[in-house]
């Protein structure tokens, strides 16, 4: 006989656990005895007036909570933060962890949204608040998106309506954590660097395979993480926390990245580089998790599942947190001095692992739309086995730091974000000429179509030249003596994967603004030529190879103009000067 698939057995245990909730709300203080939008029908999200009303009113009603505005959203609307603690002081302290929970990035994902409003009221009213952990829970972060109700997702098995992925300028707030387009984005940045977590959450839900876990996630990428840091997440909190999710009847698995057409041919771990919340945090030595309840479950399994993954993390923070702080500053103390930092980083499928995975059987029929054949998953079938697991990543490019970078203070834009992420920077007291190491952009991908608003380059390549160059009073220096060093040499080097290079930040550096007049500089070049034998070496050998280049006159002019002194020497230098 089948067995009946996992989420229709956990869905009635928890209709049953729900109602317990309610009941023992309803009957306890009446400062407690409020029921959250979703208690009341668990077939409804929270709307965005009904999530901020409910934490006002925690606000009012506990010393132990206070609910503040970081920021504007990009609607106008505030951004929130929602804050716990024990002895009633809100702010960071190096004694005690700081968990950040994040909800709405895609408010079409509502889960954490409600069971962040049930887990904030049980924690204050059961008097269950960590003595030595910080609780910062963003009630929903995309605002916009939260207001631009719907049914969007067309594969998701409720709630009735709920928010859009995009926001109020049709971002993906969960691609702009470092170009920081979305006044969201700023304000989390400031926030972000005003709690320093050493634990980040973002709460999601999943799209794509079928399967039978509720619940999986993903952690910052173990390989990218500071060793001090990413050691200790994957052989202790991360075993700990999985224990945790068993106990309470979800087990989880790896966000189902599948390798092949099907979750069978092996899960592939997911590279969140720092444009990603959690690849955002890793740059601080935050290491965090990605939960991703899945689609086609019930609603109230989702929310249910949400509440359990973000109450199992806040109990390990207070079980883990002198371990966990330590770990952070070892860390902190460690990049101050690191002297070589990835750039980017590639899936090595040498190295296989292997999880245990809650599948159906997949299997292909004639498509009644198409005719042709197509994937269907069997809930008749379901099975557990051993899967194959990809999670290893290798360094692909890397750089030296050097002892400081200086940027020219007209590149506002980019002193802003350094600013706004902790960075310390210093500004000239005087004009000074100073010789740098200066990057020339030789070559770049950028796609047909935007991503994000922006033709990301990829595939970047410099070559180095030692310049004299005259800087001003006012221009800046960042020094890599610091504990914020990742953040600075990722978005820094043009050839690191979300560099501000490869955002977009330094396109007017792309453009020739000098040109000359074909008629009049063909004397000039056949003086240059004439005078300069080495030059004239180089053209015939160019010629020699490269019949187009043999073929056209003004690629040959201008060939020599690039080794003349009229040629701007600004043309394709990156702006970003190194000082060693």
């Amino acid at each position: 006989m089948a067995k009946l698939p996992y989420f229709l057995t956990r869905f009635s245990c928890f209709v049953l656990l729900l109602a317990q909730l309610v009941s023992a709300s309803v009957s306890g203080q009446n400062k407690a005895a409020e029921v959250t939008p979703y208690e009341r029908d668990t077939t409804q999200t929270a709307t965005y007036p009904q999530i901020i009303d409910w934490y006002q009113k925690l606000d009012r009603q506990y010393e132990q909570a206070r609910l503040v505005e970081i920021g504007k959203t990009d609607i106008g609307k505030p951004l929130h933060l929602f804050l716990l603690a024990a002895d009633k002081q809100f702010t960071a302290r190096p004694d005690r962890v700081t968990l950040l929970i994040n909800n709405g990035i895609h408010p079409g994902e509502p889960e954490g949204i409600d069971a962040c409003m049930m887990l904030a009221r049980n924690l204050l009213n059961g008097n269950k608040l960590p003595k030595n952990v910080l609780i910062a829970i963003v009630p929903v972060y995309n605002v916009g998106g939260s207001l631009n109700r719907g049914v969007s997702r067309v594969n998701q098995n409720g709630p009735v309506s709920y928010g859009f992925r995009g926001n109020a300028r049709n971002l993906n707030l969960n691609r702009d954590f470092i170009k920081a387009e979305a006044e969201n984005t700023k304000a989390f940045q400031t926030m972000f660097q005003s709690l320093k977590p050493q634990v980040f959450v973002d709460n999601h839900t999943s799209d794509g395979a079928d399967y039978q876990h509720v619940l999986t996630y993903f952690a910052t990428q173990k390989d990218k993480l500071h060793p001090e840091v990413s050691g200790y997440m994957t052989a202790r909190f991360q075993p700990e926390l999985d224990k945790l999710l068993i106990a309470k009847g979800f087990p989880p698995a790896p966000y189902v990245n599948h390798a092949g057409d099907t979750p069978e041919s092996g899960l592939v771990g997911y590279n969140d580089t720092p444009r990603y919340s959690t690849g955002y945090a890793a740059l601080f030595n935050c290491f965090g998790f990605t939960l991703e309840t899945h689609m086609w479950k019930p609603f109230p399994a989702r929310v249910e599942a949400s509440y359990v993954f973000d109450e199992a993390v806040i109990r390990l923070c207070e079980r883990e947190a002198g371990t966990i702080l330590a770990n952070q500053k070892r860390a902190n103390d460690a990049v101050r001095t690191q002297k070589t930092f990835a750039l980017s980083t590639k899936l090595d499928r040498s190295k296989t692992d292997s999880v245990t995975f809650l599948g159906y059987a997949a299997a292909y029929k004639p498509s009644e739309v198409s005719g042709l054949k197509r994937l269907y998953y069997d809930r008749s079938k379901p099975f557990t086995k051993r899967v194959p697991y990809w999670n290893t990543f290798t360094i692909d490019t890397q750089v030296d730091k050097p002892r400081s970078y200086v940027i020219p203070q007209a590149w506002r834009e980019v002193i802003g974000e350094l600013k706004r992420n902790g960075v310390r920077l210093q500004t000239l007291p005087k004009d000074t000429l100073m010789t740098v190491s200066a990057y020339y952009i030789t070559e770049y991908k950028s796609p047909q179509r935007p991503y994000e608003g922006h033709f990301i380059h990829t595939g970047v390549k410099v070559r180095t030249e030692m310049q004299p160059i005259q800087f001003y009073k006012g221009d800046y220096l960042v020094q890599t003596d610091q504990a914020t060093n990742r953040y600075i040499v990722e978005t820094l080097e043009p050839q690191a994967v979300d560099s501000f290079f490869a955002w977009n930040f330094f396109e007017s550096i792309l453009d020739q603004k000098e040109y000359f007049s074909n008629y009049i500089f063909e004397d000039t070049a056949a003086e240059l030529v004439k005078n300069d034998p080495s030059l004239r070496k180089q053209l015939d050998e160019k010629r020699a190879t490269d019949k187009a280049f043999g073929e056209s006159a003004n690629a040959q002019l201008d060939f020599i103009y690039q080794r003349t002194p009229y040629y701007e020497k600004t043309h394709n230098r990156y702006p970003v000067y190194r000082l060693n």
